[in-house]
């Protein structure tokens, strides 16, 4: 069985070397095509996705200065609590194409697109094409990735980045290249500078594989590995430099930092605090708590720990549908290439895409802060690949039984969870569940028996076996891609009440809904700001629902010291902000912090007045 799954290495030719079957390029065209059409059909659908992300990007469109540090406003007064890499690339679609939700959205599914076809790529040069395309298909295929790969959070080019670079890591892997390892590390850089640490997540297994299985020296693979990190550093630490060296008093305050600076933010809010719960974060030392009785830690914010999490309420339909059986297929591809020479090409490739899986599932399963459902995107390629490469190895080998017996566990493992999903929802096509159970249990049964080594059923066997490990994931693949979706807590799957998480609906938390009115108001403005108000979580919708300006007092949600009073006063005076629109959230639980004082200010010093159901005052009018 050892020597089926992995021969040595001078008698595996790589994969792309052999003479391509006919199959292969019309069904990678498939692939490609297909991803394209699901990510890209009517993504208009979604509008501005995620308000917040959309307002920055818009920001960008006006003002380089704010497109470069990922401004919330044009005058730059506070930013995104995040790096702004996503941001310079939708930004730019905007300036070329002109700011618009496709110029937005159109981007995040190309990433999509892209990385499926660089997942495949990654996968054939170690496992052959047939792994390739279930990698592939694996990814475009789990609900999540539909979810994320159609909207402007920055989740989309972290996955495109880290699947970029894993395909370097493996291409560094096949003759000990140092370029390509470089490469690799120049790609998780540009990662942390999408969103943070959490590109750094892949970096062990990326590490493991080129230091086990590279055919090189110890020394000289050490030698590499340091080179890498030294690619990280700088691709990531360039525009950390820049910041930092940036004067203070003419940038931006970096949201969600406590000290205005982008390390802080980096090893706090979206750091530490997010690993350990610690309240890290939320600008000004403040900490960002959820309302009271907010579920599931406000809609996905942290929710129970453990490894029960990722299959729980909240989280499992979005990409836990495949996981049970890339579990097992690691566990049994590891096994059975055991005694395989250090740089076998099987091995190498389940402790790449293996090591990702399992690291990253403990992460999530196990972080303590802030945690949304969606973050599980970055899961979804090691899920895919892992399987992918399990499947076809265990599948050349099934002339051995245990090889037949294992791919059968699988098989059946990923029926009875994806029956157990679909019955999450259960007055949601309730055919879906039992057909996959029939096909699968077919599948099943012709493995054990056999039934696959007989003339022309093998194919027969592994259609069947194909049909029902895949038709659950993708029927909420195609849920989610035909489910409007706006806010900051999106989820995948049918638009339901299910009450476990499915079913984001058409507007989550975080979608601003201003009053049409306020807009029509605001449009008539030629100030510097057309309006002021508290969070940006509120004030998006203003400024992308008028097409003008407004300052986001205190940022996501209102509780960064940005603007200060002082500041916002002088803004008042200078003329630069026409009205004060109420109703923002100025930031959570507390009552005080720069966006109350300002708020109390505009009370005291100007008159309210009714604009369809909103407060509004007109800053340009003092009472006294």
């Amino acid at each position: 069985m050892t020597t089926t799954l992995s021969a040595p290495e001078h008698a595996q030719p790589a994969p792309q070397a052999a003479r391509k079957p006919r199959w292969i390029n019309p069904s990678v065209t498939a692939l490609l095509l297909g991803t394209g059409l699901l990510y890209l059909w009517d993504l208009a659908e979604n509008r501005w996705g995620n308000d917040f992300y959309a307002m920055a990007a818009q920001a960008g469109t006006w003002s380089w200065k704010a497109l470069f540090f990922g401004s919330l406003d044009p005058g730059n007064v506070v930013t995104v609590d995040k790096p702004p890499f996503s941001l310079w690339v939708m930004g730019l679609s905007g300036r070329i194409f002109g700011f618009s939700s496709w110029s937005l959205l159109v981007p995040d599914a190309l990433a999509g697109v892209a990385s499926v076809g660089l997942l495949y790529l990654a996968v054939r040069r170690l496992s052959g094409p047939g792994a390739g395309l279930l990698a592939g298909a694996g990814l475009a295929l789990t609900p999540v990735a539909a979810l994320m790969f159609r909207y402007d959070n920055p989740d989309a080019f972290l996955v495109l980045l880290l699947v970029a670079g894993a395909y370097c890591v493996v291409r560094a892997l096949e003759h000990a290249s140092t370029k390509w390892l470089v490469l690799a590390g120049v790609a998780i850089g540009f990662g942390f500078l999408d969103k943070m640490l959490q590109a750094f997540v892949v970096l062990p297994a990326f590490v493991l594989a080129y230091a086990v299985a590279a055919p090189t020296s110890p020394g000289r693979r050490i030698g590499q590995l340091f080179a890498a990190a030294g690619a990280v550093l700088v691709s990531a630490g360039w525009w950390v430099v820049a910041v930092a060296l940036w004067p203070v008093a003419d940038r931006p305050y970096i949201s969600g930092s406590t000290d205005n600076t982008v390390l802080e933010l980096a090893f706090g809010y979206n750091g530490l605090g997010r690993i350990f719960g610690e309240g890290r974060g939320g600008g000004g030392g403040g900490t960002f708590a959820p309302p009271s009785g907010a579920r599931g830690g406000f809609g996905g914010f942290g929710g129970q720990t453990g490894l029960t999490r990722l299959f729980g309420g909240e989280f499992g339909g979005e990409a836990s549908w495949l996981l049970p059986a890339a579990l097992i297929g690691l566990a049994a591809g590891l096994w059975f290439t055991r005694r395989a020479p250090r740089t076998d090409r099987t091995r190498a490739a389940l402790l790449l895409w293996g090591g990702w899986l399992v690291v990253t599932t403990l992460v999530f399963s196990y972080m303590s802060g802030i945690i949304h459902p969606y973050y599980t995107v970055a899961l979804a390629p090691g899920i895919a690949a892992t399987l992918g490469i399990s499947a076809r190895e265990l599948w050349r080998g099934r002339a051995n039984f245990a090889a037949r017996a294992v791919l059968a566990v699988m098989l059946a493992v990923t029926a009875v969870w994806g029956f157990v999903l679909l019955a999450r929802t259960p007055d949601w096509q309730p055919w879906v569940r039992y057909t996959l159970l029939v096909l699968s249990a077919a599948a099943v049964a012709a493995l054990l028996f056999g039934a696959d080594r007989l003339r022309r059923l093998g194919p027969v066997v592994a259609a069947l076996g194909l049909c029902g490990a895949l038709l659950g994931t993708t029927s909420f693949t195609l849920a989610t891609a035909s489910t409007a979706h706006s806010g900051g807590t999106p989820s995948s799957g049918p638009a339901v009440a299910s009450g476990r998480g499915f079913g984001g609906g058409p507007r989550g938390f975080g979608a601003g809904q201003a009053d049409a009115a306020v807009i029509d108001l605001l449009k008539n403005t030629t100030t510097k700001w057309a309006a002021a108000q508290s969070g940006a979580m509120q004030s998006a919708g203003l400024a992308l629902g008028s097409g003008r300006p407004v300052l986001a007092i205190g940022g996501f949600s209102g509780s960064d010291p940005a603007p200060t009073l002082k500041q916002f006063q002088q803004y008042v005076a200078d003329g630069d902000i026409h009205y004060y629109v109420a109703g923002g959230r100025g930031g959570f639980g507390g009552g005080r912090g720069t966006a109350f004082e300002i708020e109390a200010w505009v009370e005291q010093s100007f008159a309210p007045a009714t604009v369809g159901g909103t407060t509004v005052y007109d800053l340009t009018k003092s009472i006294g």
